[in-house]
Formats: structure tokens, C-alpha cells, sequence
């Protein structure tokens, strides 16, 4: 089983949109694909029979074109304000927990078997499992709680790209920054750097490309424009994401949508490595 991660130098990065136009780019491509993050804290749900996960994995799996099942986001949080959330284990409610509770005494433990068996079942049904981080991998005062970022990674020997929103300013600085706080054996995972929602001429960010290698020993693989795209936004600061039926409607309209962003991304990466790392 192949695999690839996608993590981000922080929330709102475009992990999720990037996760699902590859899984339709590999999908298209003749392999049986499926997402996964282990743990998505939202309030966005996706209901099927009997079970909640996510609404960005459910979208990431029509990407893909496999089945929607608990194992693609084995643990969903719904914040309820006051560091509550209500903890959703594949895909049934647990109980509401305090998040010092949920750090401490679950976590590590039972919530890691949790994510490690659910990729498990994965790995043994598709040829690639695309995974998702969880806003970024250098939380230095949250890491050994971390269960969505490298010790996914890790299970699997997975290479990771990490992904920067340019939009929001100071890409070049999160890149390095947060490569220099991960652990040795984490930096090793790390094949090579995107930069999303570019506006302009990409040559002129060529001169940092090449500082950014000479500083990591690392390339950038790609530069995506800021797309227009119409698909549903998962929990952020920067938006407001509304509710959707599950009708045959909107999901034509998602497929549509999917398969304009995955053309789009697939022109910008250089996919040629990116195969090469996960073969």
C-alpha cells in the first residue's frame, strides 16, 4: 500500500482542498484511493447510515471515488465552547470531554489505537491513502499530544509535503520555521514544499525557492494560484461554512467542481516527483 501526506504551517492552509483534488488526480489514474485524518475537530458532519465523520473527509472520499465510512476520520471533535467538545469514535458519540481530559488521559492511549486501526483497515483495501494533517505539525506545546500530524506519517514511512498559504503572508519564514522544530527523525519525512493561493507571476517567488533549498536541502513542488472554487468550506476564522443536502444535485455539482480543481492543482505540482516519492 502507497502512501501520502499532506500537512500544512498552519489551519486554513488548503490541506483539505489539496487532499481532495489528489485523491481524484491518483483516482483518475486507474488506483483505488482513500483519504484519512485521524482526528478533525468540526462542526461540519457528514451523516451516513448509522454514523458521523467529517463533511471534508465525505467530500475528500467523492474525490476519490470510494466508499464514506468512519475509518476516513476516525475521531471528530464538535467544539461546544468552554474547551468542551462532544468526541465522535468511529463515527459514534463517545461522551462530551474537557479538552485537558481528552489530552491527558485519552489521546495517547485509546485515541491512537483508534487512528492506527482505522488506517489499518484502509491500508488493506486501497493502493494509496492520501492523509491529512491537522493545522501544523510544530504546536512545540502540544506535540506529544499530536496524533494527526507525524506520528501518522510515521506508521507508515509516508512522505509529507507541507503546504503554505502565501496569501496570508510570511510563507517563506513558516516553511523553515516549522521544519526547524520538528524532530530529526521528522524532518527526514518531508519531501518537499507547496505554496497555495498565489496571485501573480510564480517566477518571481524563484530567488526564495532557491534559499529555501539551500536552508532545507528541500524543493518546492509547486505553486497553486488562488482558484474560485465551489466547494464547501470546512470550520476556519477566515469563513463561514454553511450547511449542504446530500442530493444527487449537489453532489453532480461537487464532482464538477472536484475534477476543475484537480486539472487546475495537477498543472501547478510537479507530479511527476510526487509519484516517484510514493512508488
Amino acid at each position: 500500500m502507497k502512501s501520502l501526506m499532506i500537512q500544512g504551517t498552519s489551519s486554513g492552509s488548503g490541506k483539505s482542498t489539496l487532499v481532495t483534488a489528489l485523491c481524484r488526480i491518483f483516482a483518475n489514474k486507474g488506483l483505488s484511493v482513500a483519504p484519512f485524518k485521524s482526528q478533525n475537530m468540526s462542526n461540519f458532519g457528514y451523516h451516513g447510515d448509522g454514523f458521523e465523520i467529517s463533511r471534508a473527509q465525505a467530500i475528500q472520499a467523492l474525490g476519490a471515488r470510494c466508499e464514506i465510512t468512519p475509518d476516513l476520520n476516525p475521531i471528530l471533535l464538535k467544539p461546544l465552547g468552554n474547551y468542551f467538545s462532544d468526541v465522535y469514535l468511529n463515527g459514534k458519540k463517545f461522551k462530551k470531554m474537557h479538552a485537558s481530559d481528552y489530552y491527558k488521559k485519552f489521546v495517547k492511549n485509546r485515541g491512537l489505537k483508534i487512528a492506527v486501526n482505522s488506517l489499518q483497515n484502509l491500508q488493506k483495501k486501497y493502493d494509496l491513502v492520501i492523509l491529512e494533517g491537522a493545522g501544523s505539525p510544530a504546536e512545540i506545546n502540544l506535540n506529544k499530544f499530536d496524533i494527526a500530524n507525524m506520528k501518522m506519517a510515521e506508521k507508515l514511512s509516508s512522505p509529507v509535503l507541507l503546504v503554505t498559504d502565501i496569501d496570508r503572508g510570511g510563507s517563506f519564514a513558516s516553511i523553515v520555521g516549522t521544519l526547524s522544530l520538528l524532530d530529526k527523525k521528522y524532518q527526514k519525512l518531508i519531501q518537499g514544499f507547496i505554496f497555495n493561493k498565489f496571485r501573480g507571476d510564480a517566477k518571481i517567488l524563484e530567488p526564495g525557492f532557491k534559499i529555501i533549498k539551500k536552508k532545507t536541502k528541500k524543493s518546492v513542488l509547486g505553486v497553486i494560484p488562488m482558484i474560485n472554487f465551489d466547494l464547501p468550506e470546512e470550520d476556519s476564522l477566515n469563513v463561514k461554512p454553511k450547511n449542504m443536502a446530500w442530493n444527487k444535485k449537489n453532489l453532480v455539482k461537487i464532482d464538477h467542481e472536484i475534477e476543475k480543481l484537480s486539472k487546475i492543482i495537477s498543472e501547478n505540482l510537479n507530479m511527476k516527483e510526487i509519484e516517484r516519492m510514493i512508488n
